[in-house]
């Protein structure tokens, strides 16, 4: 008998299987807070649910402008169907095409076509009317071709990218050979420096998301769209990182982990780099994508000696190095992409939001890594002063780019 009333143990209960009682009990809340809900659907809980005016949203995705033609991607995000009726351009109504239907369900996407004689350079006023005369504006503030995945415009934003995120990592990695001559302070000041760089770059993401969420349509909640993005690449990473110690790994092995992520970190960073540029010139701003193609230039160098600190002591392959530059900056590449031929405030939002966690959860390890290498004799001066120079060095650069 006592033997039947003896505690699972730890490993038996994560071995146990879910028993049928189990799973019904976990149901049958679910089940009845259904049925409330189709209950108060149904008689409104004694309230009149009906709306006394149409409640209606519409969100202005993208337009995309073509010789003698505009087309607006549009999205409903009201709560009931809703008809686009006319449109106006400068004030005076224009014959408009819907597609595929003028009537647009909840969520649902819609392309207006206008066969318009725009003027390149020109600024143009659009309102959008709904069946219930409900208004919503946008404009064009400079009237451009809208770039189309061609052959010549798909090398130019790869050259973008290659200047914008490869080519400054790269030469970042040039500071290597004297990184290694220099003591244990300046190599504690150096992976302070990261820490510094990588928490200024987070923030700047999530400055950077916050200020896109509120382009993101209502009801895809962009605010919360980063967040998710940021907490589960957080979580994500750090059990990477966790399983990787209990591997027991060299500490060669360790450390090359740790730049691994932070090029990972970097990377994400540079992506939403490349959707700003990208967008940029997708409106016809170029003379702002160039302002900040030479920005980020100047800035990125900075990412290159950020991640080859940890492996500074270290003797990485060739091979190696190549890698990690890529990680690092080619993600530049697939954002100039992304921004110039397919802007999309929802998509710069989860990456952003992706990368500000990436890099938080890597500037956690690195402050771990200092830690350990710190424990017999300290350097909290150094560590502070490291940080501090670290935030103030992409402070000066941004200069060049805000």
């Amino acid at each position: 008998m006592a033997e039947n009333t003896t505690p699972l143990t730890d490993e038996k209960r994560k071995t146990k299987s879910l028993s049928p009682t189990t799973a019904v009990l976990l149901v049958v809340p679910l089940l009845l807070l259904g049925a409330v809900i189709v209950a108060f659907m149904q008689t409104g809980g004694g309230l009149d649910l009906s709306s006394p005016v149409p409640v209606e949203a519409l969100s202005i995705e993208r337009t995309v402008l073509k010789p003698g033609q505009i087309d607006i991607n549009v999205r409903n995000t009201g709560p009931e169907p809703l008809t686009i009726a006319q449109v106006a351009i400068n004030d005076a109504i224009w014959p408009a095409a819907v597609s595929p239907e003028p009537t647009l369900p909840r969520l649902g996407r819609g392309t207006i076509h206008l066969e318009y004689p725009w003027v390149e350079g020109e600024a143009y006023a659009l309102t959008l009317f709904t069946g219930n005369a409900i208004a919503f504006n946008t404009e064009i503030p400079v009237a451009f071709t809208t770039p189309e995945p061609t052959g010549r415009t798909f090398l130019g934003f790869t050259l973008i990218g290659l200047y914008v995120g490869v080519i400054p990592v790269y030469l970042g990695f040039f500071w290597l050979p004297a990184l290694r001559t220099m003591g244990r302070r300046w190599m504690v000041f150096l992976l302070a420096l990261t820490v510094g760089l990588l928490l200024f770059l987070g923030i700047d993401t999530v400055v950077e998301a916050l200020d896109q969420a509120a382009a993101v349509p209502g009801a895809f909640q962009g605010t919360g769209l980063a967040a998710v993005g940021a907490v589960a690449t957080f979580l994500l990473l750090a059990a990477i990182s966790q399983r990787q110690s209990a591997s027991r790994r060299s500490d060669a092995a360790h450390r090359l982990s740790l730049a691994t992520m932070i090029a990972l970190g970097i990377g994400l960073h540079n992506l939403g780099e490349g959707l700003a540029i990208g967008a940029a010139y997708n409106v016809g701003e170029i003379a702002l994508g160039a302002f900040l193609v030479v920005g980020f230039i100047i800035q990125n160098i900075t990412e290159g000696l950020g991640i080859i600190a940890p492996i500074s002591r270290d003797r990485p392959r060739l091979s190696t190095l190549v890698m990690l530059g890529l990680l690092g900056g080619a993600p530049a590449i697939a954002g100039a992409w992304l921004g110039g031929f397919v802007p999309s405030p929802t998509l710069a939002v989860l990456f952003l939001g992706i990368g500000a966690g990436a890099i938080f959860e890597v500037a956690y390890e690195i402050a771990r890594m200092i830690g350990r290498d710190t424990a017999r004799e300290r350097f909290p001066m150094t560590v502070f002063s490291g940080v501090v120079a670290g935030m103030l060095l992409l402070w000066v650069t941004g200069l060049m780019i805000k």
